[in-house]
Order: structure tokens, then sequence, then C-alpha cells
């Protein structure tokens, strides 16, 4: 798949998805470092191994590059920024019965609004599994010719 570009600076102000998530009992926030077992372990068996590692990573920043969607204290959602490359954000999941219901959007624009007030304009969404949610939720392109990217082959 390819990679996408966000227009940070053409993203509105998240006050909507904020209020929406508050009528479903929903919170957006970092994990704090004492949650990472707990947050990548679900990440391993709701998603993938892989996702998991990358959010791993995100432990090691400060602050936390991830975001968690909590639900009366479990686990919706997550998004990683800034973890397998500088000004990209990725990989983010939500579980049913949280899709389609604006979870994915918040957990998304919380990360686009971390970059932005990084200093970055632009933001890359590496291999992109599902374009046209990211076209929706936040005005993504695709990048001509950045298929397969800058991952390297993976180790066997």
């Amino acid at each position: 798949m390819a990679d996408m570009l966000i227009k940070l600076y053409a993203l509105p102000h998240r006050q909507i998805e904020i209020q929406h998530l508050g009528a479903l009992d929903i919170i957006i926030r970092r994990p704090m470092a004492y949650e990472q077992n707990q947050v990548t372990q679900w990440i391993a068996a709701c998603f993938n191994p892989m996702w998991a590692q990358e959010c791993a990573a995100a432990f090691g920043q400060h602050p936390i590059g991830c975001y968690v969607a909590v639900h009366e204290g479990g686990l919706a959602g997550f998004c990683c920024v800034n973890c397998t490359f500088k000004n990209f954000v990725g990989p983010i999941g939500v579980v049913d019965p949280w899709r389609g219901q604006g979870v994915g959007r918040a957990l998304l624009r919380s990360a686009l609004d971390d970059l932005r007030h990084s200093g970055y304009m632009y933001a890359i969404v590496g291999d992109a599994g599902s374009p046209v949610f990211f076209e929706k939720a936040a005005g993504a392109v695709e990048i001509a010719g950045s298929k397969p990217g800058p991952y390297p082959p993976r180790l066997k």
C-alpha cells in the first residue's frame, strides 16, 4: 500500500470530536508509562504483534507517542505517532463495537495535533491500510511513487 500525506495546517479544531466522544463516555489520552505492557499486549491480541512492537517504541518517547481511547477503564482503540519514522502517524486501530463511531478519527486527530504542535506542517501515514479512512478523517492524499515506501524487506 502507498503512503499518504496530510496537511496539518488545514485541519479544523477537534472540539466536535471531543464533544461527541464525551457523549459516548470515551476519553482520548496518552497512556502512562506503567500501562505499557497492558497496552502493547492488548494491541498484539486485538490487531497484530508488529503493531504492538511499534507501540512499544512509543513508550520510549517523552511525552509518550501514543494515544488511547478508554471506555469504562478498558481500551477501545489506539494511535501511535513518531514511532517507526519521524513525522509518521500510525499504526492506528479501533475494536468493535467502536468502529464507525468517530473513535478512530478522534485518535488520529489527537496524534495529528501532536505533530502540528511540534512544528510540522505535514504528516505521513506510512503504508496506509485504509486509505478511505485517512482521506475522510483528515483529507489525506496518496503520495505518488511511495509504494513500498521506506520500509526495508522484513527479516525472515
